[in-house]
């Protein structure tokens, strides 16, 4: 969504908050190639969520890395980081050229089908400081990615690409929720590495 030569990208937030799609900042053949070596060597496992007590296990799966062994707790469940992979510490380096910002995490999320999707939510924790910036790059099926602000009436949406790269920042996780939906139109997998900043640690 470049509007200008100089690279500058429309925010998609109309008020309190900045999100910034790139769209694709990688060849589809290098896309899909990442998304072939990320299902294999990723180590992926279910998520799990403990909800009025009760711990749920996610179709979803995911896997938390860090250039420390960064404890990350959401949903009322702790993980500790996996070291760096070579793939990602290429990717991360990628999208920091790509955004101005440096990361030392990423939670990957592995979607096996649109039948899988994540809620209305913030990433808010307090580990990842006020006003967080995440970057979120996708690979494999394209999915609807949309945002709800928290008080006002208002919505919007974008279409996240293999390849494509999203920014949120400001104080986007502060005043707007954001979902993957569910749909019963894909039928391919997904994989997003979400890049975080853990402050607490």
């Amino acid at each position: 969504m470049d509007l200008f030569d100089d690279g500058a990208t429309l925010n998609l937030l109309p008020f309190d908050g900045q999100a910034y799609y790139h769209g694709k900042i990688m060849s589809d053949a290098e896309s899909a190639d990442y998304f072939n070596r990320l299902l294999a060597t990723i180590a992926w496992q279910n998520d799990e969520a403990i909800i009025a007590g009760k711990r749920i296990v996610t179709a979803r799966k995911v896997a938390w890395y860090g250039e420390r062994a960064y404890a990350y707790t959401y949903s009322n469940s702790t993980k500790h980081a996996h070291p760096w992979t070579a793939d990602l510490l290429a990717l991360k380096a990628l999208v920091e050229s790509h955004t101005n910002t440096t990361f030392n995490s990423c939670l990957a999320n592995l979607y096996h089908s649109g039948n899988e999707g994540v809620g209305w939510h913030s990433d808010d924790e307090a580990a990842l400081g006020a006003n967080p910036t995440i970057a979120s790059l996708t690979f494999g099926a394209a999915r609807s990615f949309a945002f709800k602000h928290k008080q006002r009436d208002d919505k919007r949406t974008v279409i996240l690409e293999a390849g494509g790269l999203l920014l949120m920042t400001g104080a986007t996780q502060a005043n707007w929720l954001h979902c993957l939906p569910k749909t019963t139109q894909i039928h391919a997998p997904r994989i997003n590495l979400t890049f975080r900043t853990m402050v607490e640690v």
